[in-house]
């Protein structure tokens, strides 16, 4: 009795019309040329990763100029927010700059893909935290609510971005 090996096949979508390669037939015809991508700051993807850097900036700022009143739980929402602004920035340039064309050893798909996963999961830990110890301070509130804000966002980008399917292929010759 077999029942298959199990599969997980996920693809990731770049978020902009070109393709791989495209524009590659004629040299210097075409935006996939030269250093810097000018289609990738018009694209969904880049201006999600923009609205994130935003949203986390600005909740950095709101506790930062805030009293705090647990010391650890807001360093630590401090840390989270700000590692997670400096790692999106890393992408956003990475995808700018064409970075990956030339470091190939790197699978970026897949290092975004966990960097979101873990960075999301740890921005709502923060950010419940966060919001659980504010004692109705409005700058620590507010805060939260823009941490809560940019995990939304880190979420929305994991789900246009990657799509993740499970199929079940069969070893059975007979069917």
């Amino acid at each position: 009795m077999s029942h298959g090996a199990g599969l997980v096949r996920t693809t990731c979508s770049s978020g902009s019309a070109l393709g791989p390669g495209a524009g590659a037939a004629q040299p210097g015809a075409g935006p996939s040329e030269g250093l810097l991508d000018t289609v990738y700051p018009r694209t969904h993807a880049a201006l999600l990763k923009v609205a994130q850097m935003v949203t986390l900036l600005i909740a950095f700022i709101c506790v930062r100029s805030s009293l705090w009143t647990d010391y650890s739980a807001y360093s630590y929402f401090e840390v989270v927010t700000i590692c997670d602004l400096i790692m999106i920035l890393a992408f956003y340039l990475v995808h700018l700059f064409r970075v990956y064309r030339m470091l190939t050893c790197i699978s970026w798909p897949l290092s975004e893909l966990l960097h979101y996963g873990i960075g999301t999961l740890l921005l709502l830990i923060a950010s419940i935290v966060a919001a659980s110890k504010s004692y109705s301070q409005s700058g620590l509130v507010a805060g939260a609510i823009f941490g809560f804000m940019a995990t939304f966002l880190c979420l929305a980008s994991i789900w246009l971005s990657y799509k993740i399917s499970c199929v079940t292929q069969s070893t059975d010759a007979a069917v």
